[in-house]
């Protein structure tokens, strides 16, 4: 039914056969819905898809988006049922129901419905993801992170932890199942709050849980300190460490199923003076945007990045300090050149997602597959596009250099702040200045800063102060949507919600390799390139903060170093 609402959005003009394409690829990568991801990719809008499945269905539309879950309604019907058929109960009037529902042509869920609930039901029809994420927060199996904590507090007896205790597996004289809970709710709130991390801190007589959501750290619960050793353990038995080892640092992965996806957890652990320290990264693939048009390019830069990915040689690096989404770019990347006609081949550590129709290698130092170890194999595997994780020393770069030089696309990362610097620091590495000028074809760097959240949005004020930090004038400013944000339910109270890309994407023109044979200087480069018309991240950023999208507090902070 869902490729048939593709093939009449295109019948009712709404959207081009390119776009149902688009979200078909996308779809396969990330997952969801085609409709959902029809309105990911931007194709059309939420209330227009709403408005096109009501006249489709003939039934009223609903919206969903300041729904709050009513108990008593929502034991109407069981959780397995709801998510089965896709329906939510929203209202009750006398004994008519009204149920929103992704497809309320489906009779038999509407009988099956009446039968369980014993109303009259009248179908309202929301749009499939509006639905999902509704079911999500009104059936959370794990329950509300305050609700289990009462329960905890009042179904656990727990004695207070002595040093004894403290070497025990921290399970002996307490019930499982209410740490189970915990721990499940836990992953479930952060993954329903989009966060990337979760830190779980033990400190001396208290415990402290933080989300790292949109790159900010934010505390979420305090767990009472008696738990630290059975959350501790829980945890790595589900990454399958070795619980009786404390001294060091361990690496694990889980594989869990949350909120009707799967999910997974990167999970370190670190030895600290009050017990470990756990952090795990969510990888979840429904959040992976690899739209390269979606990321936040403007026009000019977007037009000379994919012209140099789209080169059948050459190397594209991208720099930027860690977390400011560099991989989600270099996958947007590889996404954009993957067809059945080349051989896409990466060496990742850790491979963070699966791409169909790549040939993804783990790095493992342990047994001596080093990056540099994986490109010389890769060069014995016909490959027409290499993606390297990450240039860190002369043999990868020498590697990687000769590969572009010989026919191949190269894709790597570097970890340097600045487009121009990473000139120096390739030559520092070792690799000749004639061999980076000939094999570089551009340089990107970027960094996330986050978007005020539309819900509370509201206009800010540009003092004097503010413009000269931010190298801007009243003529700059003229016409521009400068906004902050008051802070709501939505966006947690921090004003913020999602990021956006700020680019710096410097292509090597002939100019710039006069300079690099000439051992200039990554100022003499950055002049250079500013007059070939390249935005430096400062200048990006200052695009974004003139269309409303992010605000002043945020430029300052991801470009301070940065001079126009």
């Amino acid at each position: 039914m869902v490729d048939d609402i593709g093939q009449k959005l295109v019948e009712a003009r709404l959207i081009d056969a390119n776009a149902l394409s688009k979200a078909a690829i996308q779809q396969k990568t990330a997952g969801g819905t085609l409709t959902s991801n029809l309105v990911k990719i931007g194709a059309l809008t939420e209330e227009a898809l709403l408005d096109f499945l009501a006249r489709l269905y003939n039934v009223p539309a609903i919206s969903l988006s300041s729904f709050e879950p009513d108990p008593n309604l929502i034991r109407l019907i069981p959780g397995d049922v709801a998510t089965k058929f896709m329906a939510l109960p929203v209202s009750k009037s006398g004994r008519k129901l009204v149920v929103a529902m992704a497809n309320p042509s489906n009779i038999f869920a509407i009988d099956d419905i009446k039968f369980i609930t014993g109303y009259e039901v009248e179908p309202h029809v929301a749009t499939e993801a509006a639905v999902k994420k509704a079911l999500d927060r009104a059936y959370d199996s794990a329950g509300t992170m305050a609700d289990v904590m009462k329960n905890m507090e009042e179904d656990l007896s727990v004695v207070e932890e002595d040093d004894a205790a403290e070497q025990s597996n921290g399970l002996e004289g307490m019930d499982e199942a209410p740490i189970v809970k915990l721990v499940n709710s836990l992953i479930a709130d952060a993954v329903r709050k989009g966060a990337s991390d979760i830190h779980i801190e033990p400190y001396e007589k208290t415990m402290r849980v933080r989300f790292r959501i949109d790159g900010s750290l934010q505390e979420m619960m305090a767990p009472p300190y008696k738990f630290k050793a059975a959350i501790t353990s829980r945890l790595k038995i589900m990454a399958d460490l070795d619980i009786a080892e404390r001294r060091v640092p361990q690496d694990g992965r889980i594989k869990i199923k949350v909120l009707n996806r799967t999910i997974d957890l990167r999970v370190n652990s670190l030895p600290t003076i009050f017990g470990e320290k756990i952090v795990m990264r969510i990888l979840d693939k429904t959040n992976l945007n690899i739209d390269l048009e979606k990321l936040g390019f403007e026009p000019a830069s977007m037009r000379e990045f994919q012209a140099a990915i789209l080169n059948p040689y050459g190397m594209v690096l991208v720099t930027g300090p860690t977390g400011s989404g560099k991989t989600t770019t270099l996958y947007s990347a590889l996404s954009r050149v993957n067809t059945p006609e080349v051989n896409v081949m990466t060496a990742e550590d850790p491979v963070e997602y699966n791409l169909d129709g790549i040939n993804q290698v783990l790095v493992n130092e342990g047994v001596g597959l080093s990056f540099a170890a994986a490109l010389k194999a890769f060069l014995r595997q016909d490959p027409n596009i290499i993606m390297v994780g990450e240039i860190r020393d002369i043999d990868t770069a020498g590697i990687a250099t000769k590969a572009a030089l010989t026919g191949h696309l190269v894709l790597s990362t570097l970890h340097t702040n600045y487009a121009p610097s990473a000139i120096g620091r390739l030559v520092d590495m070792g690799i000749e200045p004639f061999l980076v000028a000939s094999s570089v074809n551009l340089i990107l760097a970027q960094r996330l800063v986050r978007k005020v959240c539309k819900h509370c949005r509201r206009p800010a004020e540009l003092t004097d102060e503010i413009l000269a930090e931010l190298q801007m004038d009243r003529a700059d400013a003229k016409g521009a949507e400068i906004v902050e944000g008051e802070g709501c339910v939505e966006c947690n109270n921090t004003g913020y919600r999602g990021r956006a890309g700020v680019y710096e994407v410097m292509a090597i023109t002939p100019t710039l390799r006069d300079l690099i044979l000439q051992r200039g200087s990554a100022i003499d480069m950055k002049r250079a390139a500013v007059q070939g018309g390249m935005l430096t991240l400062r200048r990006d950023a200052l695009e974004k903060l003139k269309r409303g999208v992010t605000s002043v507090e945020e430029v300052l902070k991801e470009t301070a170093a940065d001079k126009l």
